[in-house]
């Protein structure tokens, strides 16, 4: 739903937990609607993972789009904000820290593939009893989970935001428009900078360059619009390919499979 345009989410309620029944919880959500939760951070870890329906990620210093092959990983203290598309079913995850044995775990989020026994592990601990069987074979099932989750492949999927007042007006105006074609020389004369200044900039705060940067900004906004319905041609010219073909291609070389395998 919008008014002028503009889509309204319903505001998800997060739960108000003070300490977790068990080291690994699990929560179950069903959305029927485009929603989103406030800005909150958590004492624990936090997985997110949609086996139907598309997340996406907010934090201080990115963003993190997740189709159903994948899940985010949310450190705790991390401060974000999950926004969900129509039609969404969620299995998360709360891990104790203490609980999950990372070595040298980022503190930032981070996205990994979700393999067939992943997802069969989680959608059976997420229909545990709260109090599961610590030592029993409930408790057993939780330490293959883990297991599993140390072993996920990370996938290299973010959107990092730069700093720079400039490349923020640049990156905001693409998110809007992803099929704005200029280039940095384009740029550069609009917001008055040179095209060496805004790409030594955009490398140095987002660790891509801009080419990449604008590329997965582009099978970001396709992968929403794919998962609403829309047809792979519209969606193709509204992401700024020149061709239906060319979008495949950069779409199968990032996730190694055809939009419509994806949804």
């Amino acid at each position: 739903m919008s008014i002028k345009g503009q889509l309204i989410r319903t505001e998800r309620i997060v739960p108000d937990i003070e300490q977790l029944p068990r080291p690994v919880y699990a929560r179950n959500e069903s959305v029927a609607r485009d929603s989103q939760t406030v800005w909150h951070q958590h004492d624990w870890i936090q997985i997110s993972y949609a086996i139907r329906g598309m997340l996406t990620v907010y934090t201080d210093n990115g963003s993190y789009v997740v189709p159903p092959m994948w899940a985010v990983w949310i450190p705790n203290g991390v401060r974000h904000q999950v926004i969900t598309s129509d039609r969404v079913e969620m299995r998360g995850l709360y891990i104790e820290a203490s609980a999950a044995c990372f070595d040298n775990e980022a503190a930032e989020c981070r996205v990994f593939e979700v393999t067939p026994l992943l997802r069969e592990l989680i959608c059976t601990f997420c229909a545990l009893p709260v109090l599961y069987d610590i030592a029993g074979e409930q408790g057993r099932l939780v330490q293959v989970l883990l297991d599993q989750l140390r072993a996920a492949k990370t996938v290299e999927w973010s959107l990092p935001m730069p700093t720079d007042q400039r490349l923020k007006q640049l990156c905001d105006e693409l998110q809007l428009h992803p099929d704005d074609q200029r280039t940095l020389v384009a740029w550069g004369q609009l917001l008055g900078a040179s095209e060496k200044t805004l790409s030594r900039l955009f490398l140095k705060q987002t660790g891509l360059s801009f080419r990449i940067w604008r590329q997965r900004l582009r099978l970001f906004s396709a992968l929403r619009r794919l998962e609403s319905g829309e047809k792979v041609t519209s969606v193709a010219l509204a992401s700024g390919y020149d061709s239906t073909s060319s979008f495949i291609a950069a779409f199968r070389a990032q996730f190694g499979m055809t939009p419509g395998e994806v949804f």
